[in-house]
């Protein structure tokens, strides 16, 4: 009986172990993005969910296991030939420039993806942003917390990317802002890039993830869809439980 190809995944660890010097914080983690899915990474303070974006990304070196972009072997590649091959990456604590303003740090950014698409535009960044269009001239330093998190997921759009990671989605925001940020998550899902979105907020995050994987201690104790994940309320708190 012939086996099925199996999907190319946009972005895959295979026993992925990562050291800060002799601590050991991931330890054999398989972990896999395909195209259109949109997946949730959870785990409490200190379990490895940062540590494992910045190796996938190519910001900290792997000391074991293998990392694949779209099928070639990235690791321990630099983060600005991984982000070449269509992965944009917000990092918690957002990363602009804050002597730029609001146009110039989306208009820098501006490319088309790496299959030619430009369905990202700078105007399509301000529909989807109303408050970076009120805020257009103003200086990335004169933004509030809530506005410069949009900002940094506007510049990751404008380069058209195929995979979106997002650490830390709505980490500090006010409640009014953080419902902005969910929704503009699901705008994003909702027109075909691929997501890893890292959250506390675990019954936001369910609403709009197709898959769910949770870390503790570096490695993954539950990997399921939104329905399973919340079908099991035992999991819930005792990994994700304050």
């Amino acid at each position: 009986m012939s086996v099925a190809p199996q999907p190319e995944w946009l972005i895959e660890a295979v026993g992925l172990h990562t050291h800060y010097g002799a601590s050991h914080i991931l330890k054999g983690i398989d972990f896999r993005v395909g195209a259109g899915e949109t997946i949730g990474l959870m785990g409490r303070n200190g379990m490895g969910k940062s540590t494992l974006l910045k190796s996938l990304m190519g910001l900290v070196k792997p000391s074991g296991g293998k990392v694949h972009v779209k099928g070639r072997d990235m690791t321990g590649a630099p983060a600005y030939q991984v982000a070449r091959l269509g992965v944009a990456y917000v990092p918690e604590g957002r990363g602009i420039f804050g002597n730029l303003s609001v146009r110039e740090n989306l208009i820098m950014a501006a490319r088309p993806g790496v299959r030619g698409q430009t369905d990202w535009t700078y105007e399509r960044v301000l529909e989807t942003f109303p408050r970076l269009a009120e805020r257009i001239n103003h200086g990335g330093q004169q933004l509030s917390g809530g506005e410069q998190q949009m900002l940094t997921i506007g510049r990751a759009l404008m380069t058209n990317p195929d995979l979106l990671i997002l650490d830390e989605a709505t980490e500090g925001l006010a409640p009014l802002i953080a419902r902005e940020i969910w929704r503009i998550c699901a705008v994003i899902r909702d027109s075909g890039i691929s997501s890893v979105i890292v959250d506390k907020n675990w019954k936001h995050v369910t609403q709009i993830t197709d898959r769910n994987v949770i870390l503790v201690k570096g490695q993954v104790v539950f990997e399921g869809t939104s329905e399973a994940l919340t079908a099991q309320p035992r999991v819930l708190e005792q990994h994700l439980g304050v």
